[in-house]
């Protein structure tokens, strides 16, 4: 067979039917096999977006997102999306044709040395040195992406798609994976049985490993609080009783003040993350007394970021299933059994506290324009609009990340989908039409500012093309928020680049592309336009909901990383800063 015909072949077995690019000379070939191999090539506007949407995609599906482009400028737009999904632990698969071997070097048209450009951000990078080497490291590529979790790259000349040969196609291979080994499951065992107030952290592995239950019967044998590391408040159904919200940015003080007064930590599926924990509401409630155990499938991320008193490298699902029926077993009693009235007490308390300064938070009173919507008042109306069973894509941004205090989910599965802490503008939108095209009976939103939904309104043309219907909420008060938060507390409210004048309506110009466009002013509206969107998506088609809101603003994301400025050339003293702004809001309220 050709070379192009083993590498479908191989991508066929590995049960891929959606690739997501931009058409190229450079893989033409192999993309001429697609229809008849059952494969739908989905053309998107950008390939960032590609990438973006085959990690959304992946995410929700549970199984590979692929993308590919043209050689070169094509490949090398990959890279921000490729990143994201790095840091979001997708298995993506990234087809990367590259200049001709007879040329290569000669720096001839579109030619990039692409190996290099990814080697930081993938699992494993497959150069394939010979044509028949097609299919072997073509189904590498795949079973890595899926094993380690996270993006592959398969590096292909594309003289090689022409070369004709004897292949066989390898059938795919992921190694089946424990829970742990034993002694360190014994260690956590025994910390668990002996602490008095146990906590459990549970991370994007949760849901990753479909582990909702076992972590949830772990839970409730200990009556232990289940905090959700940052961005992810799907890990647990948000109903189950013992469910305290999410840490990280204007995340739920329950969950933080439980995570605080913690003598274990049990983190499930997370690697801990530095950003997700950092201080917030002016107070730094990461436990420093405590015992940690990380169960992690990354054995090089176990106490990379925290202190590990006990570390499991395994899948999540069975480590938890494994440690309570160890628990289960008997041996000497659970010294937590002895305070789960006073500790269940008390948790009812703190979440009661926290759903009441929510909500104060909420209605705080802030100077501000009144013909906009405040961005509180928008998120707790989408709250309220978001049907069942919905799937919700964040932004990086101000408004997008204060909906951190907002969002739950009340279902199994993944459902919160984000850029994570590689933090890139323009991800939310594509991300949810690839979770479209992966459940395609499921309610699919983007949240995103002004300022990100510039870098991707473009694929609302996608959708209409390929029919993936998905909504848009876009949040328009005319700046960029997280940077212009940073100007106003430490740099003495000079709006330099971060004020964005928007003399145009962006659900007018979803209309002029035939998607639907809504505006809302007021915040009564806000919760109706939602619901017609999801309407609109049941019938197939694409909304663009404009949310017209204050210019108010949420707390800086990196207190950690600021400082006020100091300046010693005299033409540049006007510019220090002695103090921070008192009222933390922009002067242009």
């Amino acid at each position: 067979m050709m070379a192009s015909e083993a590498m479908v072949e191989t991508m066929v077995r590995q049960k891929v039917n959606t690739i997501f690019g931009i058409v190229g000379s450079a893989f033409m070939d192999a993309l001429d096999l697609f229809p008849e191999a059952g494969i739908r090539f989905l053309a998107v506007q950008h390939e960032q977006n590609a990438a973006h949407m085959a990690d959304g995609y992946s995410r929700i599906s549970g199984k590979h997102g692929v993308c590919t482009a043209q050689n070169g400028p094509g490949i090398s737009n990959f890279v921000t999306g490729v990143a994201a999904a790095y840091w979001a632990h997708s298995p993506v698969v990234v087809m990367t044709p590259e200049a001709g071997t007879l040329t290569k070097g000669h720096g001839g048209f579109q030619e990039v040395d692409q190996l290099p450009l990814f080697e930081p951000i993938t699992k494993y990078q497959g150069h394939v040195n010979h044509p028949l080497r097609m299919a072997e490291i073509t189904n590498r590529a795949f079973d890595i992406a899926m094993s380690e979790r996270g993006p592959t790259q398969i590096n292909v000349p594309r003289d090689y798609f022409y070369h004709e040969g004897l292949y066989q196609i390898p059938a795919p291979s992921v190694p089946e994976k424990g829970a742990g080994g034993p002694k360190s499951i014994q260690a956590a065992v025994d910390l668990i049985r002996h602490a008095k107030n146990p906590v459990i952290l549970a991370g994007g592995g949760v849901t990753m490993a479909g582990a909702e239950d076992e972590v949830a019967e772990l839970a409730t044998l200990l009556s232990a609080p289940i905090a959700v590391t940052y961005l992810h408040n799907d890990a647990l159904p948000a109903d189950h009783p013992l469910y305290a919200g999410p840490l990280g940015y204007q995340g739920s003080q329950a969950a933080m003040y439980s995570l605080r007064d913690a003598d274990v930590v049990i983190a499930l599926g997370t690697r801990l993350s530095p950003f997700g924990t950092l201080p917030q509401y002016g107070e730094d409630y990461y436990p420093t007394k405590a015992k940690v155990i990380q169960v992690e499938a990354d054995g090089r991320r176990i106490g990379t970021s925290k202190k590990v008193d006990v570390g499991i490298c395994g899948d999540v699902k069975l480590a938890a299933k494994e440690m309570s029926e160890a628990l289960k077993a008997g041996g000497s009693p659970i010294a937590s059994d002895e305070t789960k009235a006073e500790r269940l007490e008390k948790f009812a308390q703190l979440k009661e506290a926290w759903k009441a300064k929510l909500d104060d938070i909420t209605h705080a009173d802030v100077e501000a324009c009144t013909d906009r919507i405040r961005p509180r008042h928008a998120l707790r109306a989408l709250e309220k609009g978001l049907v069942p069973n919905s799937i919700v894509s964040t932004d990086i941004g101000n408004i997008c990340s204060v909906s951190n205090s907002y969002l739950k989910f009340n279902h199994k599965g993944p459902s919160m989908l984000a850029a994570m802490t590689f933090g890139n503008c323009g991800y939310s939108f594509p991300a949810a039409m690839g979770a479209k095209v992966a459940a395609p009976d499921r309610n699919c939103v983007a949240y995103c500012g002004d300022g990100a939904w510039g870098m991707q309104l473009n694929e609302v043309m996608t959708c209409i093309r390929e029919n993936v219907p998905t909504t848009a909420v876009v949040f328009n008060n005319g700046q960029w928020g997280a940077e212009k938060m940073n100007l106003v507390r430490w740099f003495g409210d000079r709006y330099i680049g971060s004020q964005l004048d928007n003399p145009w309506s962006y659900a007018e110009i979803a209309r002029s592309m035939s998607a639907e466009g809504i505006t809302c002013t007021h915040v009564d509206q806000v919760t109706d336009a939602l619901s017609q969107a999801t309407k609109n998506q049941e019938e197939g088609k694409t909304t663009v909901i404009e949310l017209m809101v204050t210019k108010e603003l949420g707390d800086p994301f990196r207190r950690d990383a600021m400082k006020l400025p100091v300046r010693h050339l005299a033409k540049y003293k006007g510019t220090c800063q002695v103090s921070e702004s008192e009222s933390g809001q922009p002067t242009d309220l």
